[in-house]
């Protein structure tokens, strides 16, 4: 399941990030009005976390262009606003939910466990793709309709990042990033020992890799399995 957080505070979309990181939900990020429209149309995400005070055009002129698609997708407005009349206009053009600042990352996670229990997409479905079925609920994977594969949470965020782009190089930065958020970005060391016990768990011959492959200079690539033109992608 696809989150899109908007905030113009570094530091808090760093933390919320990690946060719907670490409970398994795959995170899109944008740092400004337009950058939110922009990303929004782009990923399609299935729920969004949107400031109230943005840069470029505000939480609230965002909210009102997404509901003018006639696109339903949830939306939390985050707020340091209390003033009543704010919240009623959030809520009268759209939002779902709002969750005032500062908050703990317990209660925005319960929020949105309750808001997506509300609108009917709590479970998300398993990402398929070639010979792979990712359970992002129960964080395990199927080989080729085989027995699921229980993966650690470090695993689970590495393999759904790599699966959703499936057949193109991720940067080990993004990659980094996604899996340990902010504060592990950039250590590659950590990231080599974690793509060595994933292939463990998902290749046949892990130092011949057919799924997840190095690519010097760059990252890693997924390959499912689908297409044997994929490799070139």
């Amino acid at each position: 399941m696809k989150i899109l957080v908007v905030d113009d505070d570094l530091e808090l979309l760093n933390l919320i990030s990690f946060a719907l990181r670490q409970a398994g939900y795959m995170v899109v990020r944008a740092a400004d009005g337009p950058a939110a429209l922009k990303v929004f149309d782009e990923e399609m995400p299935d729920l969004v976390v949107l400031d109230f005070n943005l840069p470029g055009l505000n939480g609230l002129e965002v909210l009102v262009k997404i509901r003018e698609k006639k696109n339903t997708t949830p939306v939390m407005m985050l707020t340091v606003r209390s003033a009543e009349e704010d919240l009623v206009q959030a809520l009268d053009h759209g939002a779902d939910d709002y969750l005032t600042k500062p908050f703990s990352p317990r209660t925005l996670l319960a929020r949105i466990r309750a808001l997506l229990r509300r609108t009917g997409i709590e479970k998300p479905a398993p990402l398929l793709t070639g010979d792979f079925a990712l359970d992002t609920e129960n964080r395990q994977v199927s080989i080729r309709g085989g027995k699921p594969v229980p993966l650690t949470p470090l695993e689970f965020r590495l393999l759904q990042l790599l699966v959703t782009n499936t057949g193109y190089a991720v940067p080990t930065e993004r990659i980094t990033s996604h899996v340990w958020g902010y504060r592990g970005s950039g250590d590659r060391f950590l990231l080599k020992q974690l793509v060595h016990r994933l292939r463990r768990k998902i290749e046949t011959d892990p130092t011949s890799p057919d799924y997840l492959i190095t690519i010097p200079g760059i990252g890693y690539r997924f390959l499912s399995g689908a297409d044997p033109e994929e490799e070139s992608v």
